[in-house]
């Protein structure tokens, strides 16, 4: 017990001495501190140091997370990590952080600076020498501008520089490794990694890169049993948010709880989910969000633009799970039938007429995915009490074993929406409870504040005046349609058990049909939804229009009402496309043919893993 501090340990004995468990906690301290005796669990320090941090988390988050709480708690885990370090023999999990990414320096200078902060605030494994020993960072660049990729460079040498072992992953070093497979064998994965010639070899999509990248990793890993990589998004950082004070912090040690579940679990996968803007598309929640925006119109015409703004009630935050999806009943939730309250995110006090010309500045990101009026917010659970079998892996948020590493994003050549669910549908049907979720959300955010977009998105076309959702909106649909065609054909054992092709295209066909025509109700709520807007930002007899002042707020939601008729009204593109013949078959066509393919794809994924799991063993390539 010598040689480290625990001034955090004693203020926290002094603060919370009172607290369900605390007493316990705190008479173990002090028989440790009589003698040296060792018996069970509770003469472990370091295990009185794991119990606290959990009972001071849970205090913290019931009283609202207040600074000088979360304080203490990232004190008491750097206190745990000094004594981890001063025992010498620190054999949790290393973890190798592994972020894709396309064009989008912004938002990776963004996700860097939230891990560093991370790794320098809990120090998970020391912080030896001003680095973290048990981190690396690898980060797949599937970037076409040239001025991004040397910013990606950049952006990973200053962080190698300020304490995180980073390793870029480009084009060229993509085309190596797919360059040490066999023709053969390369030809038979198409499906799973491309085929792109080398001189378009970017923006081949976020699934592709992220299979491609899992050729990388065994190589990384110094000892792949005790290694955990953790797939991210770049659009994603380190932090939660707060409904009761709408601030974001750095309140999960997130490497230490991942140790924790992959250490007292057998699970092999594990996802956690975000929080912040949803993880879905806008051609999911544009019904829901007029909705919303009408009532704020509403709500704001009965209000005095100059008397302090009101938008700030906290009892509408905590809402229901997937709030924000049009369609949440498919995937087993209650829609919510009121509309939602925006909850205004201005610190300092100011009127109704600020709080109406911030929500109109705000308006047209929902069309780069940010939703004003129903964000997620973080909940605080028990963190054992919240893993459990998981049926969808968040493609932006999930953590493997190495023995996982055969574990593919299927389908990636169609580039459809909805990858994670799919291949959530396949684990939880083959891998049962060793494919797990636990209450570990990374806070997401869509847009970037100094550009009010986000840096790059596929499929999205824009002019001054519109962004064209078309692209987008066709996967989405045809994404839903595989996830919700494997479903039922999990039903009849798929990918085990060989199923007829007659099988598979009868279930491509009720299911495409179904939900064509609930795409088609929800388009067709969508005309009288904007009408009831137009009607209500025009009133002459509304306060916003009765004075010069208001005009650029104004056009602001006109520019929204532009776009929103563009993207989802009667001659929509996005609409057009599910509703053509040719189209449709063409798509359903290629479905097909990837689903019937699937089987021998995995064995051929499966045999290229394991000849390169050995060669890398044999050849010492692993560093």
């Amino acid at each position: 017990m010598t040689g480290t501090r625990h001034t955090a340990l004693e203020q926290f004995f002094a603060a919370y001495g009172q607290h369900p468990g605390v007493p316990q906690l705190q008479s173990c301290w002090s028989k440790l501190q009589a003698g040296p005796a060792r018996n069970g669990p509770a003469g472990d320090p370091i295990e009185l140091y794991a119990s606290a941090t959990e009972l001071l988390e849970a205090a913290l988050w019931q009283a609202g997370c207040p600074d000088s709480a979360l304080a203490l708690s990232q004190r008491l885990y750097r206190e745990m990590e000094a004594l981890i370090s001063q025992n010498g023999d620190d054999r949790r999990f290393s973890f190798i952080v592994v972020i894709p990414l396309a064009d989008r320096p912004q938002h990776l200078k963004s996700c860097l600076n939230s891990l560093l902060e991370l790794c320098r605030t809990y120090r998970y494994g020391g912080w030896t020498d001003g680095h973290c020993p048990k981190l690396k960072v690898l980060v797949a660049d599937d970037s076409q501008a040239a001025e991004n990729i040397e910013r990606h460079r950049q952006l990973l040498e200053d962080f190698s520089d300020r304490g995180i072992e980073t390793h870029y992953f480009g084009q060229a070093e993509q085309l190596q490794q797919l360059g040490r497979l066999p023709r053969e064998r390369k030809q038979g994965l198409s499906r799973i990694i491309g085929d792109h010639p080398s001189s378009a070899f970017h923006h081949k999509g976020a699934s592709i890169t992220r299979n491609i990248t899992l050729l990388k990793l065994l190589e990384m890993a110094q000892n792949a049993d005790h290694c955990l990589f953790w797939f991210l998004d770049s659009d994603q950082e380190f932090q939660v948010n707060t409904a009761a004070t709408n601030r974001s912090v750095q309140a999960i040690n997130y490497f230490h709880h991942l140790d924790r579940i992959f250490s007292t679990t057998d699970c092999r996968i594990l996802t956690g989910k975000v929080v912040g803007d949803p993880p879905v598309s806008p051609a999911v929640m544009a019904g829901n969000f007029l909705q919303d925006v009408t009532e704020f119109l509403a709500e704001m015409a009965r209000q005095d633009p100059q008397q302090t703004c009101r938008f700030h009630a906290q009892a509408d935050r905590q809402e229901a799970e997937a709030a924000y999806h049009d369609l949440a009943t498919l995937f087993g939730f209650q829609p919510t039938a009121k509309p939602f309250e925006y909850p205004c995110r201005l610190a300092l006090e100011h009127d109704h007429a600020r709080c109406f010309a911030d929500f109109a500045d705000k308006l047209n990101r929902f069309f780069d995915g940010e939703h004003p009026t129903r964000r997620t917010w973080y909940e605080h659970r028990d963190l054992m009490a919240s893993v459990r079998p998981a049926r969808t892996v968040y493609t932006g948020n999930y953590v493997l074993r190495a023995d996982a590493l055969e574990t593919f994003i299927p389908f990636a050549a169609l580039k459809l929406r909805m990858a994670g669910p799919v291949l959530g549908r396949i684990l939880k049907a083959e891998q049962g409870g060793r494919f797990v979720s636990a209450n570990l959300p990374m806070l997401h955010g869509r847009t970037l504040e100094e550009l009010g977009q986000s840096e790059f998105r596929p499929d999205i076309e824009r002019s001054a005046d519109l962004t064209d959702l078309s692209g987008e909106f066709e996967r989405q649909f045809y994404g839903d349609v595989m996830l919700f065609s494997i479903e039922r054909l999990i039903e009849q054992g798929f990918p085990t058990t060989p199923l007829a092709e007659g099988l598979v295209r009868q279930t491509l066909r009720e299911v495409e049909a179904s939900l064509r025509q609930q795409y088609t109700d929800i388009h067709q709520q969508i005309p009288a939804k904007l009408d009831r807007l137009r009607t209500r930002l025009n009133d002459p007899d509304h306060w916003w229009n009765q004075g010069s002042e208001h005009q650029a707020a104004v056009a602001e939601f006109k520019r929204f009402i532009r776009n929103m008729a563009h993207n989802f009204g009667d001659a929509a593109a996005g609409y057009r496309m599910i509703h053509s013949d040719p189209h449709r078959r063409q798509r359903l066509d290629e479905i097909l043919d990837a689903i019937m393919q699937f089987p021998q794809d995995r064995e051929n994924w499966r045999a290229t893993m394991t000849a390169r799991f050995r060669a890398s063993e044999s050849t010492g390539q692993r560093t």
